[in-house]
Parts: structure tokens; C-alpha cells; sequence
């Protein structure tokens, strides 16, 4: 069990309700910690439209997550 610390933007953020949280999870990728957390809060998108960072940085979605990682989910968003 590894403790995460999140971050929401955008529908994420609207969908959740808040703007970061800590969690603990046995989540070791960014997919399986976006799977865990769509189940849990019915976020409507699906991974594949997400693009994911870990600790600052842009990382696929299959990165191993250690305990304490800062995880940021950014979805996409719409310009004018």
C-alpha cells in the first residue's frame, strides 16, 4: 500500500469535488490508479483521453508509481 498524493483539473476536478487529495492505493501504474479512481468517484472519461504526470513530470500511463508520487490527471481541454 503506497500513499499518492492527487491533483484534479478541469471536469476532474468538477466530477470530484475537490482540487487534491491524498489517498492510499495499491495502484502501481497511472492507469490502474485511474481505473481504481473512476469506479470509485464515476469520473465519465475514459483513461485513453487523459494524458498523466507524475511528480511534475509528463509519463505514460503505464509508469511505476512509488509511495508518496504526486499523480495529476489532465484531461483534455477546449481552447477558443
Amino acid at each position: 500500500m503506497k500513499t499518492l498524493h492527487l491533483q484534479y483539473f478541469a471536469i476532474l476536478r468538477e466530477q470530484r469535488g475537490l482540487t487534491n487529495e491524498s489517498m492510499q492505493t495499491n495502484a502501481s501504474t497511472p492507469a490502474q490508479l485511474y481505473e481504481e479512481l473512476k469506479c470509485k468517484y464515476q469520473f465519465s472519461l475514459e483513461s485513453e483521453q487523459l494524458r498523466a504526470a507524475v511528480n511534475g513530470e509528463f509519463t505514460s500511463m503505464d509508469t511505476s508509481l512509488s509511495d508518496e508520487d504526486e499523480v495529476v490527471y489532465i484531461p483534455p481541454v477546449a481552447g477558443g
